[in-house]
């Protein structure tokens, strides 16, 4: 009987052993990408006109909160801010709907037209942004889109990147067609069919996308410097480059600068991590 008791115990003990490991490992993992950000933050913190630590320095003596204020004082970074907030409301959706809309039409199709986009999406994705800045410049310019919020939210329209397409359209694949077939045999229209049937099946997928198109748009810093000429609709990648002309040797307040840029991001990260959980993904594609 004993013998039993302590095999079982053996048993049940080494699952525990191997789930704090998984901890730890987990832990010393997110420590190697957490403590880049919190050396920004301390070193945002040090009085104004100070060099960089030479060494490691875990707290600022005393803490010179006024960086944030003064910041703000040099550059309107709340303006440029909410700047690029609007330009994120309006292409976040934009991509998504569009990222989505192609994906679901690729995985519907069958036979060679599915093959060719795809190779297209995939070729499409090999092409440098760089390639692209001259032939937008002179599109937008024909377009008298130069100046304007539409020209920084004007990729999102193609889905903002292939990527997020061949994202959707992987997603689809995995959903068995007949989900679909049957909803059409219901009398619903394809628009319907997106909404209700295939938007909420890929909600990891919306997720990712949504994630990493804020991302694009919040720091994208070429596309406000071609197609901007008015000080006025500058996003904040701009005004943190106006910020380093002002006071190039102050690096606590440029510093301060970069926490301002990198907390949404990180935000909207923490934010949208419950939909990357497994069982969200399992109960997403129905148990697939």
């Amino acid at each position: 009987m004993t013998s039993k008791r302590r095999s079982s115990a053996r048993r049940g003990g080494r699952p525990r052993l191997g789930a704090r490991a998984q901890q730890v490992a987990s832990i010393a993992v997110a420590a190697i990408f957490v403590l880049p950000l919190a050396w920004v933050v301390i070193a945002s913190l040090r009085q104004p006109g100070l060099p960089p630590p030479r060494g490691t320095e875990w707290w600022s003596r005393p803490p010179a909160w006024g960086n944030y204020r003064r910041l703000f004082e040099l550059v309107p970074l709340d303006d440029y801010a909410r700047n690029s907030l609007l330009v994120i409301a309006l292409a976040v959706p934009l991509t998504i709907v569009t990222a989505s809309w192609a994906g679901l039409a690729m995985a519907q199709l069958s036979g060679r037209l599915r093959r060719g986009l795809l190779i297209l999406a995939v070729l499409l994705r090999l092409v440098p942004v760089t390639a692209l800045w001259l032939t937008r410049f002179f599109l937008f310019a024909r377009l008298g889109l130069l100046d304007s919020v539409w020209a920084l939210i004007a990729p999102a329209l193609m889905g903002s990147s292939p990527f997020y397409v061949l994202l959707y359209y992987w997603t689809y694949r995995r959903v068995p067609r007949a989900v679909f077939e049957s909803a059409r045999l219901d009398g619903a229209n394809p628009l319907r069919v997106w909404a209700t049937i295939a938007l909420p099946l890929a909600r990891p997928t919306t997720a990712t996308v949504a994630v990493l198109a804020f991302v694009l748009y919040w720091r994208d810093f070429i596309a406000p410097l071609l197609y901007l000429r008015s000080e006025r609709l500058y996003t904040l990648p701009i005004g943190l480059r106006l910020l380093q002309q002002l006071v190039r040797t102050d690096w606590p307040i440029l510093l301060a600068g970069c926490v301002v840029a990198t907390l949404p991001i990180v935000a909207v990260f923490l934010l949208a991590q419950r939909a990357f959980w497994p069982e969200d993904r399992a109960g997403g594609l129905g148990g697939r």
